[in-house]
């Protein structure tokens, strides 16, 4: 296997993905931040929350045959532990975070993905890509982002609209009719999209936060078959490259409406 990643916090904050990757495994988180004026009820923070079970993820994958979805549970429940006694997990913006996780055993590519990160994955003699996506938090988000998406990206109005956007989201976060992530319910990593495929039928993979996967999803401007062209050829950093291009060139929202002018973005590369 090889694997090439890159990932870039949006100007002016701290990157609250985290990306990372060991022998025959990879896994990718990419945090859900909190808001201006927007409390957490957590003291450490939403890139805390990403690496630390990002890094629980990724040693229990490398050292554990459980399934996905059980090393994920666990991963929950310890990062929980960490933290419990010092703030308050039953706040509805406790940290979350979107989570891919993808290993290979033996003749099998095995993968799990939370929320709305995307999976992208290169199928011999397919033209297209297997695209592993959970859209339940875009289904709920296109009911209420409205408001938010008739302002300016950057203005006090926008700033204003965002916060209430995230805040109402929060109410339908990991319950039914709602949408799942990784955050203090162990639950959630069975309601977790989950796949494997023989090896030999999968020439590569990859993870694409959403702030990577936008340059398709929200922009507009590429393909998926476009991404792993540009992920075999050029690299992870190409793919990021175009996105903050992107960003840059509609600074106000005014061709994309969106939540965040820039986000965070990672891509992730793993070639069987």
């Amino acid at each position: 296997m090889r694997v090439t990643f890159a990932t870039e916090a949006a100007p002016g904050r701290p990157n609250e993905d985290f990306v990372a990757a060991a022998p025959d495994v990879a896994v990718l988180l990419d945090g859900a931040g909190t808001p201006p004026g927007s409390d957490s009820g957590c003291s450490h923070g939403v890139a805390w929350y990403s690496r630390t079970l990002g890094s629980t993820l990724l040693t229990a994958m490398s050292q554990s045959a459980g399934t996905l979805a059980e090393l994920l549970s666990v991963g929950i429940k310890s990062v929980s532990s960490l933290h419990d006694g010092t703030c308050d997990l039953a706040h509805p913006g406790s940290p979350s975070a979107t989570v891919i996780m993808l290993r290979r055993v033996n003749d099998t590519l095995e993968w799990l993905v939370l929320a709305d990160s995307v999976l992208l994955l290169d199928v011999v003699e397919a033209a297209e890509p297997v695209v592993v996506y959970d859209d339940r938090e875009a289904q709920v988000g296109a009911l209420h982002r409205a408001e938010m998406d008739s302002f300016a990206s950057g203005s006090d109005e926008h700033v204003s609209a965002h916060r209430r956007y995230v805040e109402t989201l929060r109410s339908y976060r990991n319950r039914d009719g709602g949408f799942w992530v990784a955050a203090t319910d162990p639950f959630a990593a069975d309601q977790a999209l989950i796949g494997s495929m023989p090896a030999d039928q999968i020439r590569a993979a990859a993870l694409l936060s959403d702030g990577a996967s936008r340059l398709v999803d929200r922009f507009h401007l590429s393909t998926w078959r476009h991404v792993l062209d540009t992920l075999d050829e050029s690299g992870p950093d190409d793919v990021l490259r175009q996105v903050r291009a992107a960003e840059q060139s509609d600074p106000q929202g005014t061709r994309w409406p969106r939540g965040k002018t820039f986000d965070d973005a990672t891509a992730l590369y793993f070639q069987l």
